[in-house]
């Protein structure tokens, strides 16, 4: 690889969002919205994961702009997770016993465990355990239904507040001195006596994407006066569900007592008990209790099963409990006859090498895992191929419009959508009469980028014989969403994985697979597939990549800017994505920037929702909005949602670029990138590259070291207990 080695300084990325660490110190994330006026983070910026510990952003609903009758993408995936949500609640009902908990627990936890019983079952509590009137019920249970495809009766939102409470709202604000810019967050956030909740429990203000404990703090000590205090029981809960939702946004999926008990010390909560069984009682949030260890035999009479407690927010418990059981009847059932056993052993024989072994292991699983970089895509390909021959319906979904495009450039078929588009119905088969998807295989790509509910989702969205098979590279970043599906279920070994054996080539492959075991080689590179430029420090560093993109990389390479992608560890700092699409902005469609901030020909990442960006250029802007083409489609984005789900796209960061490739690729890695880097990002970031790969390199030793002792933070799940229960490890 080309070197110029300079000596370097350190620029200014945001710190990562890490684990129980951003739990733990939630209180130094940058919000996404700001209750004492800081500038704050939007919908675009969830997309960067773990890239930047930010609050978790509000969802953008922005309308397509093709027929006023037509749901919007965003919509329409808002419609699916809502009605996959009460599909869930109504089984959870059904169930109608507590969760298992307690029974050979001491002390405080056993007490926790104990009022979840007692929430569970709606009988009241014993009084040792927290002092609180007995809960509501719930509802008597429905049937079952599968999730409905989303048609255009379906509202696009949820009905917009009334003026009446969005100016008590307002006033509520005003009073606490909350800004004025909040007012539709929390009037969208609360709903119809948004303002009464606020007067009565100002500590709500957390329920809004962004705003931070000690502005809560500072808008409840306007509104309450000397009656507001630390130990008060409406700021431990408020507290408890907020540092529930930061782990959410750091991946995980539910926190064990310990660790939540302890952030909530940090936060300043004096009996971070309490206020957990507090939250519990209001069932807030639920517990469970997990066996270290679901395949255990039972133990002898006098002893203890070891065991975990754990707290988690009932919408992502809830997601991965479904999760679990979607996987264990695809895995636990027999998959649908289509072809003889003659006519897939004929298929596989005809295939080359893991192929073949990836279309055997399908014919007789529900449930098949395969492994492997870009390269192997050309497996789930010829697995397409051989299921169309037996009369298969088979489909490819992956996480964004450009791995579905790569992939159908393989794929002998139009056979190819994106995970949104088929669970919305906009793309794909759509579903048969019982609301099942219309098909008998389902190939899911970028599997690492699936989250618990989207994965809960597509799994209960299959019907009975249908065949799974989730593919993707197991080194990249994981999903921008809490869980991490497909790296449990590698761990879990419930079902056939299948791993790849064709390399990435080239140099960039032999760049990336020495990276992926922890070794950052020198690689020969006599096409100038790989250059690093050396960058002393930030300023040098945006000056090198904006000459990369706009001159180096088209006269050397011949690939032109619009081909060409920047990734950079945060949105912030120096070196971040604000900073680098400026001056990229400058050089390549210098404007004033007339519709807020953009102009027509701008580089754009629309974020539709959290975890979700989708590369277009703006077109135009008008009374309706601002105009998109996002992979040759067009998006209308209404000015309102402008500045929550639009940014500049010519810089990404890594999670957000995690399920794309391009043909040129420039990294840049600040000086003080070093917190950012591990080896899951480096791997991640080297990846998108095809054709070319400049690394300006501020980082010194920071990433060598990264590559070869940084793994990813480990995310609290609990899909490998779930599956443990259900179904035997296949060894």
């Amino acid at each position: 690889m080309s070197t110029e080695p300079e000596p370097t300084e350190e620029t200014e990325p945001q710190s990562p969002g890490t684990a129980e660490d951003a739990v733990a110190e939630a209180d130094d994330t940058e919000a996404g919205a700001v209750a004492a006026g800081d500038e704050g983070e939007t919908a675009a910026d969830a997309e960067g994961g773990s890239d930047e510990a930010s609050g978790e952003a509000s969802a953008s609903d922005g309308e397509q702009g093709e027929a006023a009758a037509k749901l919007s993408e965003a919509a329409a995936e808002l419609a699916a997770q809502k009605l996959e949500r009460e599909r869930i609640a109504r089984r959870k009902a059904e169930k109608q016993g507590p969760v298992e908990a307690g029974t050979k627990l001491s002390g405080k936890a056993a007490d926790l465990l104990a009022a979840v019983r007692a929430v569970e079952s709606g009988a009241k509590p014993a009084a040792t355990v927290f002092a609180e009137p007995e809960p509501p019920r719930r509802p008597a249970p429905e049937p079952v239904q599968r999730p409905q495809p989303v048609s255009a009766d379906v509202p696009a939102a949820p009905s917009a507040p009334s003026a009446q409470t969005v100016d008590s709202v307002r006033r509520v604000l005003a009073d606490g001195g909350a800004p004025e810019a909040l007012v539709p967050q929390v009037a969208a956030a609360l709903g119809e006596g948004a303002a009464e909740q606020l007067r009565e429990d100002p500590w709500q203000l957390l329920r809004v994407a962004g705003v931070r404990p000690e502005q809560a703090d500072g808008f409840a000590r306007a509104l309450l006066g000397a009656e507001c205090g630390p130990d008060d029981e409406r700021r431990g809960r408020a507290m408890t569900v907020w540092l529930l939702e930061q782990a959410a946004v750091a991946g995980h999926t539910a926190l064990e007592l310990p660790t939540l008990t302890t952030a909530l010390g940090k936060q300043g909560v004096p009996d971070a008990d309490a206020a957990v069984q507090s939250t519990l009682a209001e069932a807030e949030a639920l517990a469970f209790q997990d066996a270290l260890d679901p395949r255990a035999p039972e133990p002898e009479e006098g002893e203890e099963r070891p065991v975990r407690v754990l707290v988690g927010l009932e919408r992502y418990a809830m997601a991965e409990e479904s999760l679990a059981d979607g996987l264990a009847r695809l895995i636990n059932s027999v998959p649908k006859q289509d072809g003889s056993a003659e006519d897939w052993e004929r298929a596989a024989d005809s295939a080359k090498g893991s192929a073949g072994e990836l279309i055997r292991a399908v014919a007789g699983g529900g449930l098949v895992l395969h492994t492997g970089g870009e390269a192997s895509l050309a497996e789930p390909a010829a697995l397409l191929q051989a299921a169309h021959g037996l009369g298969l319906r088979a489909w490819a979904a992956a996480h964004g419009p450009l791995g579905r495009d790569r992939f159908a450039a393989l794929a002998s078929r139009d056979t190819a959508t994106t995970v949104t588009g088929l669970l919305s119905g906009a793309e794909g088969p759509g579903r048969d009469a019982d609301g099942a998807l219309d098909l008998d295989l389902l190939v899911v790509l970028d599997a690492p980028q699936l989250d618990v509910e989207s994965a809960a989702l597509l799994t209960e969205s299959l019907p009975d014989g249908a065949r799974l098979v989730l593919a993707g590279d197991p080194a990249v970043l994981g999903s921008a969403g809490p869980g991490r599906v497909f790296s449990d279920l590698l761990a879990a070994r419930v079902c056939p994985q299948i791993a790849s054996r064709r390399p990435d080539p080239g140099p960039l492959g032999e760049l990336v697979s020495g990276i992926g075991i922890g070794e950052l080689n020198q690689v020969e590179a006599p096409g100038k597939e790989v250059v690093i430029v050396p960058a002393r420090d930030a300023g040098e560093a945006v000056h090198r990549t904006v000459q990369l993109v706009a001159d180096s990389v088209p006269r050397a390479i011949g690939v032109p800017p619009e081909e060409t992608q920047v990734i950079t560890p945060g949105h912030g700092g120096a070196a971040g994505t604000r900073a680098l699409n400026a001056a990229l902005k400058e050089r390549l469609n210098p404007g004033p920037g007339r519709f807020g901030g953009f102009d027509p020909g701008d580089r754009v990442a629309y974020s539709p929702a959290p975890g979700r960006s989708l590369p277009g250029h703006v077109v135009k802007a008008d009374a309706e909005g601002l105009h998109l083409s996002c992979a040759g489609e067009p998006v209308v984005v209404p000015k309102e949602r402008v500045e929550e789900s639009v940014r500049h796209g010519w810089a990404l960061t890594a999670h957000q670029a995690a399920a794309g490739r391009w043909p040129a690729v420039v990294v840049v890695l600040p000086g003080d990138a070093a917190q950012a880097l591990s080896r899951p990002w480096v791997y991640t970031a080297f990846g998108r590259a095809e054709r070319h790969l400049s690394v300006v390199q501020g980082a010194d030793q920071a990433l060598p070291r990264a590559v070869a002792e940084i793994q990813a933070k480990p995310r609290t799940t609990r899909l490998p207990v779930l599956l443990g229960t259900q179904v035997p490890a296949s060894g």
